[in-house]
C-alpha cells in the first residue's frame, strides 16, 4: 500500500480527434465499426482472470437498429457473486501490499494502451454501436476521458500517499499509512458513459482494493471490451471481477457479504436509495461500515438573464439538451428565459433544431442518434405525450417518436406557463427541454423558483453579461448545482478541470476526477513511532516542592 516517492507529473488532457471528412482516424474508426457489428461476440463472466459461461444468456443489441445483435453475455448469479467475493478476497492481500507506484503503472500503461489506434478505435467504435454515439461524444467519453481518468488518477494518488503529518517532534515519527478498505468495492456503472463504467472499478483498485464490477445491461459490450483492457493493462487476476447480470441477482448477495465494503455506482436516484436501504439493514454484519460513493440523477437548468446573447443561449441549449439524446445526468432539461429575449431565441432555437439529423451514429452527418432501449423509448415518450395533453404546456418543437426500427425520438421542446410544470420537475432522461418564459423583471423571484423547483443539484448555468446579476445567481443558486456554469452548458465536465458530482438526491458529490473521490476508497492508519520511550511514568508535576 506503500508511500514511495515517485515523481508523476500533472497530466495534460487527452487532445480530441476531430473525425473530419478525409481524416485517417474516421476510416480507421468506420471499419472498426464494421467489423465489430459483423460478429457477434459471447461474452462470459471474468472471474479470478477466469471465463465464466454460465448458460443463461442476454443479447446485446444495438439501439438504432434493435433486431441487429451484436453479443450474447453469460449473466452472473449467486454462485458466480460468491465465486468472484472469494476470487477478490484471495487477491486482496498482494494487491494491498503492492506499492502504490506498481499499481499506478497497471492504469497508466491502459492509459496508453487505450491512447492507442487498437484500443481506441474498439471502444469508440463498440460504444457508437452499444450505446448509439455518434463518433465525437464516443470520443470525448471512452476515449479522451476515461483516458483522463486514467492519468489523473495517478497523479491525484501521488498527492495522497504523499500527505503526511506536518511536524513530528525531536524523538518521534509521525506517519500516515493509506490502506485500502477491508473486504471488496462492488462498482456499480450505468449504460451512458463508458469512461464512468471504466473509471468506477480503477479509481478504488488504483488505491489497493480489489472489486466486483457490475455493468449496466444495455451496456455489457462496453463493459467487457474494459475488462478485457484492463488485462491487458496488467491487473492481476481477481482485482477486478467482471459480473454482469440483473440487479437483484448481482446485488443483493454482494450486499449480503460480510466482507461488502464499499459501493461505488452511477446510476438512478431510486436504485441508489435501494441500495443504500439495504446496506442500513445489513449495517450489522459488515465486518466495516461501508463507504458509499454514489452520483445519481439530475434536472439541470439553463437560466437566462436578459443581458444574455440569445444566440449563445439557444446553442447551449442545444447542445445541453440534445447531444447523446440527452442522456446524461448533466443533460440541460429545464430551461428559464426572460420574456423580453423569447421571441428572438425562439426563432433562433426553432431554426436550429430544424437543421438537426437524426439517424444510425455510423453515419457521422448525424448529430442525434437513438435512446438506448425499450424502457426508456416509453419512458421518455410518455412526457412527451403527457405534454400534449396539457393545458399549460405547448409543444414548439419534435414531439415525434419511431421505434419500429430504432429508438428514435425527435429533439423536443416543450414551453410552460407553469414553472412546477411535470417536466420541469422529473428527470427525463432523454432528449426533451423545457422552458418556463419568466417576467423580466422578476429575476432574482425566478432565481429562488428554481432553486426550490427540483430534488437534484447536480448542474446549472446562468446566461448573462451583466457581472451582478451572475453574482446573484451564483448566490441563490449555490446549493442547487455541484458543477455549475457560467455563459456555458452544463455539460461536459472535464477531468482535472472541472470535478464531477452532486448533492440533494443526486449522489454524495464525492467529485469524479480528484482526489476527493481517490480518498473514499482508503482507510487511513496513523503510525507513532517513540524513539526514545520513557522508563519513569512519574511526570515533573508529582514532585514535592
Amino acid at each position: 500500500m506503500g508511500n514511495s516517492i515517485f515523481n508523476i507529473n500533472l497530466p495534460k488532457n487527452e487532445p480530441i480527434k476531430s473525425y473530419a471528412p478525409g481524416s485517417p482516424e474516421k476510416a480507421a474508426l468506420k471499419k472498426r465499426i464494421e467489423e465489430l457489428k459483423n460478429q457477434v461476440l459471447e461474452i462470459p463472466l471474468i472471474i479470478g482472470g477466469k471465463e465464466i459461461k454460465t448458460g443463461n444468456m442476454a443479447d446485446c443489441v444495438i439501439p438504432h437498429d434493435h433486431q441487429k445483435v451484436i453479443g450474447r453475455y453469460h449473466k452472473a448469479g449467486k454462485k458466480e457473486v460468491e465465486m468472484a467475493i472469494d476470487a477478490a478476497l484471495k487477491a486482496r492481500e498482494s494487491w494491498a501490499a503492492m506499492d502504490w507506484t506498481e499499481r499506478a503503472a497497471i492504469f497508466l500503461k491502459a492509459g496508453d494502451l487505450l491512447a492507442s489506434p487498437y484500443w481506441r478505435n474498439t471502444l469508440n467504435a463498440a460504444t457508437m454501436l452499444a450505446q448509439s454515439k455518434n463518433a465525437f461524444q464516443a470520443e470525448i467519453d471512452s476515449a479522451c476521458e476515461l483516458i483522463d481518468f486514467f492519468k489523473f488518477n495517478a497523479y491525484y494518488a501521488q498527492q495522497i500517499y504523499g500527505e503526511q503529518p506536518p511536524h513530528s517532534p525531536d524523538g518521534q515519527w509521525n506517519k500516515l499509512e493509506y490502506r485500502p478498505l477491508e473486504g471488496f468495492v462492488f462498482a456499480v456503472s450505468p449504460f451512458n458513459f463508458t469512461s464512468i463504467a471504466g473509471n468506477l472499478p480503477t479509481s478504488p483498485a488504483l488505491m489497493g482494493n480489489v472489486v466486483l464490477m457490475k455493468p449496466a445491461s444495455s451496456a455489457v459490450y462496453t463493459g467487457y471490451w474494459l475488462m478485457k483492457l484492463f488485462q491487458a493493462a496488467g491487473v492481476p487476476d481477481g482485482v477486478i471481477n467482471f459480473v454482469p447480470g440483473s440487479g437483484s441477482q448481482v446485488g443483493n448477495p454482494v450486499m449480503n457479504s460480510p466482507h461488502f465494503a464499499g459501493i461505488h455506482f452511477t446510476g438512478s436516484t431510486p436504485v441508489f436509495q435501494s441500495m443504500w436501504r439495504i446496506v442500513g439493514e445489513n449495517i450489522a454484519k459488515y465486518k466495516s461500515y461501508p463507504r458509499i460513493v454514489g452520483e445519481t440523477g439530475g434536472k439541470d437548468f439553463i437560466f437566462v438573464h436578459k443581458s444574455a446573447d440569445f444566440k449563445e443561449v439557444g446553442t447551449a441549449m442545444i447542445r445541453g439538451a440534445f447531444e447523446y439524446q440527452g442522456q446524461k445526468c448533466s443533460a440541460a432539461s429545464r430551461a428559464y428565459v426572460p420574456v423580453s429575449m423569447w421571441n428572438k431565441l425562439q426563432k433562433f432555437l426553432l431554426a436550429e433544431i430544424k437543421t438537426l439529423k437524426m439517424g444510425p451514429p455510423e453515419d457521422f452527418t448525424n448529430f442525434v442518434n437513438a435512446v438506448i432501449d425499450k424502457n426508456a423509448f416509453d419512458s421518455i415518450t410518455s412526457y412527451i405525450n403527457f405534454a400534449k395533453k396539457a393545458k399549460n404546456a405547448k409543444i414548439i418543437a419534435g414531439g415525434n417518436y419511431d421505434d419500429s426500427k430504432g429508438y428514435f425520438i425527435k429533439p423536443t421542446v416543450i414551453v410552460t406557463t407553469d414553472p412546477k410544470f411535470k417536466t420541469m420537475e422529473e428527470e427525463i432522461f432523454g432528449p426533451v427541454l423545457t422552458i418556463y418564459v419568466y417576467p423580466t423583471a422578476k429575476y432574482k423571484e425566478t432565481l429562488h423558483i428554481c432553486n426550490e423547483t427540483s430534488v437534484y443539484a447536480l448542474t446549472g448555468a446562468i446566461f448573462a453579461k451583466d457581472r451582478e446579476a451572475v453574482i446573484q445567481a451564483d448566490k441563490i443558486l449555490v446549493n442547487a448545482a455541484g458543477n455549475f456554469y457560467i455563459n456555458d452548458k452544463p455539460t461536459g465536465a472535464v477531468v482535472g478541470q472541472q470535478p464531477f458530482g452532486g448533492a440533494r438526491a443526486s449522489g454524495t458529490n464525492d467529485k469524479a476526477g480528484s482526489y476527493l473521490n481517490l480518498i473514499r476508497w482508503t482507510s487511513p492508519r496513523t503510525i507513532k513511532e517513540n524513539f526514545i520511550p520513557p522508563t519513569d511514568y512519574r511526570y515533573p508535576f508529582l514532585e514535592e516542592e
